[in-house]
Formats: structure tokens, sequence, C-alpha cells
């Protein structure tokens, strides 16, 4: 399902950012071809490189590299992917998005994106449960972002409740998903177009 598919993975500075890696691993065990964008935050909690050696690819985490090239990251990235997937997604990146900023390279990238974005957030219940988050969170959904629901469980500041990034499996099934309504989506619109 996923083999041929390009999709960027968004990692963001949570907790939940060593599970990016398992994550990364399973897309590229399904075939995808696998971007990583890491904002400065999430290379806190882990490695670049060990995204870049499970990925096999470069990975991305300034909006202003270092060497010379001639394409605009936030352009060319956005412009060969079939879907955006930022797991973990942070409140604050979450808020961003919501409110149209694009200040590092990962929410630039979203906003020059015409793809589906697929967020799933993963956080403290009490900062999931804040009206202003929810209030983001409806915002993306409205303007046709897909969300994965955090799961109920042990958080790492040994409080209980729902805020862990959501199952790998369950992730992966959404991206599926959005894909294959994606695929559907354009068969429609070209026989309509006929």
């Amino acid at each position: 399902m996923l083999k041929g598919k390009e999709i960027i993975v968004g990692i963001t500075g949570s907790i939940a950012a060593y599970k990016a890696a398992e994550l990364v691993r399973r897309l590229k065990e399904e075939e995808a071809g696998v971007s990583v964008i890491m904002t400065e935050k999430a290379t806190r909690f882990i490695t670049p490189l060990t995204l870049e050696t499970l990925s096999r690819s470069p990975v991305y985490c300034s909006l202003f590299p270092g060497e010379k090239k001639w394409d605009l990251p936030h352009i060319s990235l956005a412009g060969k992917a079939d879907l955006i997937l930022i797991a973990p997604a942070t409140a604050n990146l979450i808020g961003k998005l919501a409110s149209g900023i694009a200040d590092d390279l990962l929410t630039t990238v979203v906003m020059a994106a015409d793809i589906p974005v697929v967020v799933a957030p993963a956080m403290n219940t009490r900062m999931y449960e804040n009206p202003i988050l929810q209030s983001n969170l409806k915002k993306l959904k409205d303007v046709g972002y897909k969300t994965i629901e955090p799961e109920y469980g042990f958080l790492a500041c040994d409080e209980k409740g729902k805020g862990r990034l959501a199952d790998i499996n369950t992730i992966l099934q959404v991206v599926k998903d959005v894909l294959k309504s994606q695929k559907k989506k354009v068969r429609r619109e070209r026989k309509s177009k006929r």
C-alpha cells in the first residue's frame, strides 16, 4: 500500500520523539520513501543520525541549510511528497499550524504543501485537554488535516492520562487510509472532468 509513496515525517520536541525511529523503520519496511524533518527541539530527544540511518535519506533540520543549494527545501520537499505525517506533534507546533505561523522548516513545508497532513499529538494530559489546544486541533480538522487521537496511559511525567503518542500500528493504518481516500478522490475528480 505504501510502496512508491513519498512521506514526510515531521518530528517535534516531545519525549515521544524516540518513537519516531520505529515509525520511520516501519514506513521503510512498507517500501515508502521517507524524508524526515526535525525541529530544533526534536534533536534534543533523538539524533538526526539515527533517523538518517533508518530512513536512508538526509534528515532536514534547518530552514537555511549551510551548504548552498539551488532548490528551496520547503518548496522541493512539499512538492515531491504524497503526505506529511507529524508524529509526535507538540502543543507548540499545533498552535503554530493553527495560526498559520511558518517560522521553521517543518511549518514552512506544511504551509507550502497541498497534500494531506496527518497530526499525531503527544503531550501531558492537562496540555492536551487545554481548551486552547482543543480549539487549535479543531481549526486543523476544519481545514482538512487528519488528527490521530493520543492514547490513555502512563506519561513521561509519571502521571496517567490521555496524551501518549498513538500506537505505531494505528498511525500507519491512518496514513494508509488517508492515502487510499486521496486516491479515490483523485479518481472521482478525473471522472468528473471527462
